[in-house]
């Protein structure tokens, strides 16, 4: 007679199978769990509702009263744009991480809406500068339907002139978050540097940046 014992369904390979997929299931739920975690870190650290407010930001050199540094650079055209072409007006030079920061192109987008804020506060031009090549960039704004000329400087010539590499979350790779008002003549009248630690702020409200603007202009 057979001594051979017929396998339980309840301990056999089945059992064991219910148990990795649990296991699993459980590893893969911890995982979701950090990813939304480190979102949550870093967008609140990126676009804090109170950006711009009480002073929150750092003033590099070339400060206001200098000499605003000259400079040509492509654009997302292949047209060489030079800060000299705009002589006689205020132009307001907005230094950004690029690509890979989508709230420096909600920057953009909000400062486009509010165009006619903008100029009422006495700005004539806005003129964008990263540090992605420009077929990048031109694939972005064309992407978003950004019409604001934005300048290429992937050898961070024109960053170093205006220390804005020294302001984000990238190191000196990279622009941070920074503006720069550049006068009729030339000169800086105002300069915000947003994108430094411990904030690293990434995104302004229009209207904060605006107040900062009026109340840190040099006549």
């Amino acid at each position: 007679m057979s001594t051979t014992k017929s396998r339980d369904p309840k301990t056999g390979p089945a059992r064991g199978t219910s148990r990795r997929w649990v296991t699993w299931t459980l590893a893969a739920a911890a995982l979701a769990i950090a990813l939304v975690a480190l979102f949550g870190i870093f967008s609140g650290a990126t676009t804090p509702k109170n950006a711009g407010t009480a002073k929150n930001y750092d003033v590099g050199q070339p400060g206001p009263g200098q000499a605003a540094p000259v400079f040509t650079l492509e654009d997302t055209t292949g047209r060489q744009v030079s800060l000299g072409d705009y002589k006689g007006k205020n132009v307001l030079l907005y230094f950004q991480e690029g690509l890979t920061c989508q709230p420096c192109w909600d920057q953009l987008t909000s400062l486009e809406k509010d165009s006619a804020k903008v100029k009422a506060a006495g700005v004539d031009t806005v003129l964008s500068i990263t540090t992605d090549p420009a077929d990048l960039v031109a694939r972005k704004t064309r992407d978003m339907g950004l019409t604001t000329t934005v300048l290429s400087d992937p050898s961070l010539t024109v960053s170093e002139k205006y220390s804005a590499n020294e302001y984000g979350m990238m190191g000196a790779m990279r622009d941070g978050h920074s503006f720069i008002l550049v006068g009729p003549d030339g000169t800086i009248r105002w300069r915000a540097d947003y994108g430094g630690a411990p904030d690293y702020t990434m995104f302004v409200p229009v209207d904060n940046l605006l107040a900062d603007l009026k109340e840190g202009i040099r006549p």
